[in-house]
């Protein structure tokens, strides 16, 4: 036998250990850990907890206050105070304005380099600063809690196949369970991990990284949103 043909089982083996390493890593569970860079300016840390305050009480006018003149509150054009009050229709008690903007400051966020934005910027939650930059933001989301329980069905008496906290999934929508008279709106999502792992969770425990997000400027030595908005 000549030293090629020896030599040949050996390059198998190699390419059969790499073959299955990459199946391997394929499976391997992702998280996006919470982050909270807050801390480090107590300047904005005091501004987002008076924030987070006016918002538990719907108090408009610290709202308009805290708002940038010029801020974006789309990617169809809509920018400006007037146009942030249409769209929200703050005008009305029940404006859902409340609810995202609570989600949104309450969950960390990261201060944030933009060549383009000469202030000091901070960006949150951090679902959408943190978000793995190599997977598609339109096609992966991720579990927006701790120990989120994983059923076999759409259903809080059915079993518990796995308890989930930050990972990342693919939801599938078409067999995905949506509340009673809507069309966008799910009770329940069909979600797989990464790891392999299938079932159904509450939908209230899964974001996407390009849900609604906020975004601050110190401007003129003043915090002040600048964006609150949700796409790409």
């Amino acid at each position: 036998m000549n030293s090629r043909a020896k030599l040949f089982p050996i390059w198998c083996l190699i390419i059969l250990t790499l073959t299955f390493t990459a199946d391997v890593a394929a499976q391997k569970e992702r998280q996006v850990t919470p982050v909270d860079e807050a801390k480090k300016d107590a300047f904005f840390l005091a501004f987002r907890e008076k924030f987070i305050a006016a918002v538990k009480k719907r108090d408009v006018k610290f709202l308009l206050d805290a708002l940038d003149r010029d801020v974006q509150g789309s990617f169809g054009g809509d920018s400006g105070i007037a146009d942030f009050k249409r769209l929200w229709k703050l005008d009305q008690p029940n404006s859902k304005l409340w609810n995202e903007l609570l989600t949104v400051l309450t969950n960390g966020g990261t201060f944030v380099k933009d060549s383009k934005i000469k202030n000091k910027q901070f960006c949150a939650p951090y679902s959408f600063t943190v978000f793995p930059p190599d997977l598609d933001v339109f096609e992966y989301e991720m579990i927006f809690g701790n120990n989120v329980n994983l059923r076999a069905k759409p259903d809080l008496k059915s079993a518990v196949v796995a308890q989930l906290s930050y990972n990342i999934v693919k939801v599938d929508y078409e067999t995905s369970v949506k509340k009673p008279k809507t069309e966008n709106d799910y009770s329940w999502l069909k979600i797989e991990t990464l790891g392999g792992k299938r079932g159904f969770v509450n939908a209230d425990f899964v974001r996407s990284p390009i849900d609604y997000r906020g975004c601050f400027e110190k401007i003129n030595g003043k915090w002040k949103m600048t964006v609150f908005l949700a796409g790409d």
